[in-house]
C-alpha cells in the first residue's frame, strides 16, 4: 500500500471567504491526495498543532484579509519551534506581488496569487511535495 501526500489547507485569522480554500482542497483531493480542511478562523498554532498531528507532508495557507505577512510569518516560527519544517509551506490568495519574495526569504515554498488555476496548483505540489516512502 503506497501513502498518500498528506496536505493540511488551512485558513489563518479573521479572513471569513473559503470558497477558494475548498476549491483548491477538492482539487488536491480529486488529484489522488489526502486533505484536511481546518475550517475558519484558525490560529497559527492551530494550524501548525494539526498539521504535526495529522503528520501533513505540507500545509496550503489562503489568505484574503491583508494579514499574510503576519500569519506566514508566525506559521513559519512555529514549525521551527516546533523542528517540522520539512512540512512544505505554500499559500495564496490576495497578496501584493511586491510582498511575495519576502515570503520565500521567510521559507513559504510558493506564493499563488489570483487566476492560478487548480491544475497548477496540484502540478506544483506533486513536482514539490515529497511523496512520502510507504
Amino acid at each position: 500500500m503506497s501513502s498518500r501526500v498528506r496536505v493540511v489547507v488551512a485558513k489563518p485569522g479573521l479572513d471569513g471567504h473559503d470558497r477558494g480554500a475548498k476549491v483548491v482542497a477538492r482539487a488536491l483531493r480529486d488529484a489522488g491526495m489526502e486533505v484536511i480542511y481546518t475550517g475558519l478562523h484558525q490560529t497559527p498554532e492551530q494550524i501548525v498543532e494539526t498539521a504535526i498531528q495529522e503528520d501533513a507532508d505540507a500545509v496550503g495557507l489562503s489568505v484574503l484579509s491583508g494579514a499574510h505577512m503576519t500569519l506566514f510569518r508566525r506559521v513559519l516560527e512555529l514549525f521551527d519551534e516546533r523542528d517540522a519544517r520539512d512540512i512544505v509551506v505554500f499559500g495564496g490568495g490576495i497578496i501584493p506581488e511586491a510582498d511575495i519574495p519576502e515570503l520565500e526569504r521567510l521559507g513559504v515554498a510558493r506564493i499563488f496569487t489570483p487566476g492560478a488555476t487548480t491544475q497548477s496548483i496540484v502540478e506544483w505540489v506533486r513536482e514539490n511535495v515529497t511523496q512520502p516512502v510507504g
